[in-house]
């Protein structure tokens, strides 16, 4: 199993552990009591965070909150893919820590790891899965102008190793991109033909999706909502329990993580109406290696 399982086992821990509580009608001071740990503990544990959870404990609230055989396998079986994600180590990601990752960044870089599916809308900015080295390079010294050098090549580094899972045949990749991202001179014209020759590459892969909203394309959600990434994930190894989709919106002064079901639904209903004015990939091949030459020349 995928050291980035325990990010979705422990969620889907929690929320079961939740679940059981509140049907139960116990206050989460009242589980910590039956569980002998404190109410802080108890409210990591349901909201997915990283913190030591064991069986005995497990099993105590499944007592308290009268758990069924069936639903006491599920949550021992969830503590054990949890733990086999912690023994497995960190994630790779942790190699980067010198990369002054954006606060928080870590969380996504688990979530993108363990997804099945990715589909992006992107306005401005090529996603980070597609760029190449010198386009995230200039990204960097425009975000953040007083980085330091190594700063900027640890930040490239983590982008290439990202881009490994682009050759994992169970992840699907579908990107939506503006042709306003398309135009953008990033680094320069030199530094974006090549990045759109990349992109094109890149879309010929079997897993992976590119496609334009051309500038002509009728008004549409698009505009409106801005760029995000709805991730969404196979089921667990042991458990088969399917973690409910997340939607991240990555901002300026802090990213979001959007996970309730009618949350979610806008902006799938979003994507699917953007999809409805984009062009068709050979269109979409076609205007990306028009502005290429363009820049190239």
């Amino acid at each position: 199993m995928s050291v980035t399982g325990s990010t979705l086992s422990r969620r889907a821990l929690g929320r079961e552990l939740r679940r059981l509580r509140t049907a139960k009608g116990m206050t989460q001071a009242e589980a910590a009591r039956a569980g002998e740990t404190s109410p802080q503990s108890i409210g990591r544990i349901e909201e997915g965070q990283s913190t030591r959870v064991t069986k005995m404990m497990v099993n105590a609230l499944c007592d308290a909150f009268d758990a069924t055989n069936a639903e006491r396998r599920t949550l021992l079986g969830l503590v054990s893919e949890v733990r086999a994600a912690r023994e497995h180590g960190g994630g790779w990601w942790r190699a980067y820590a010198d990369a002054d990752l954006p606060s928080g960044f870590d969380h996504y870089l688990a979530l993108e790891e363990a997804a099945s599916r990715l589909t992006a809308w992107k306005v401005t900015v090529v996603p980070g899965l597609l760029q190449t080295p010198e386009y995230r390079r200039a990204l960097a010294w425009s975000e953040i102008p007083e980085l330091s050098p190594e700063v900027i090549e640890g930040r490239i580094e983590l982008a290439a190793r990202r881009q490994t899972r682009l050759e994992d045949p169970e992840l699907s990749v579908d990107v939506l991109l503006s042709e306003a991202a398309v135009r953008d001179r990033v680094g320069g014209p030199g530094v974006t033909a090549d990045q759109l020759r990349h992109i094109v590459a890149a879309s010929e892969r079997p897993n992976v999706s590119v496609r334009v909203v051309p500038f002509s394309a009728p008004r549409h959600l698009g505009a409106l909502v801005g760029s995000f990434i709805l991730l969404d994930f196979a089921e667990l190894p042991q458990s088969k329990l399917t973690e409910p989709s997340i939607v991240y919106v990555e901002e300026y002064a802090g990213d979001l993580y959007l996970e309730r079901e009618e949350e979610v639904d806008r902006y799938r209903n979003a994507l699917r109406e953007i999809d409805r004015v984009a062009l068709d990939h050979h269109m979409s091949r076609d205007l990306i290696l028009a502005v290429a030459k363009e820049y190239g020349e």
